[in-house]
């Protein structure tokens, strides 16, 4: 059984709109982002000294599928500084009854992690949320790295 953590959910708009918006990563997780997020290449992500990871986009699938690869992490928060490392996230868009519906899976995000409380929370607020919201009304809402933080007790070093 995979207990990889996953998440969905449906709206309105077209999967080439969903598509467009999942690479749009500055608009719904980070504006921190450095690099080119709608091509494959890498990009990083970094969060005060909390959070940095350098992601490797390998599959893009207009209207279909997106596939990041964590190709280095560094928490400051958990013992295994590398959790992400070597994990991949998927974003599957489909067709489903009129609506479009968009699957985010973290594979490799287990519960045996020591962030998978604090990462799934994130997730769930930027996917189900400010992805959502970019999707459906135009404008997510990036960078809530530091409510989340607080609400965990998480400091910055």
């Amino acid at each position: 059984m995979n207990q990889s953590y996953s998440t969905f959910f449906t709206v309105d708009q077209s999967p080439e709109k969903v598509f467009a918006a999942i690479n749009n990563v500055r608009g719904w997780w980070s504006e921190e982002i450095e690099g080119t997020t709608d091509e494959l290449g890498e990009f990083k992500y970094h969060y005060q000294d909390i959070h940095r990871c350098t992601i490797q986009i390998t599959d893009l699938v207009p209207g279909n599928k997106v596939v990041w690869h964590v190709t280095d992490n560094y928490f400051n928060f958990v013992k295994d500084k590398n959790e992400w490392t070597d994990t991949d996230l998927v974003f599957e868009i489909a067709k489903k009854d009129g609506k479009t519906e968009v699957r985010f899976t973290h594979l490799g995000l287990v519960p045996t992690y020591e962030c998978y409380a604090v990462c799934t929370d994130s997730w769930g607020i930027y996917i189900n949320g400010s992805l959502r919201d970019l999707i459906a009304k135009g404008k997510g809402q990036p960078n809530q790295s530091e409510q989340i933080a607080n609400k965990h007790g998480i400091k910055n070093s």
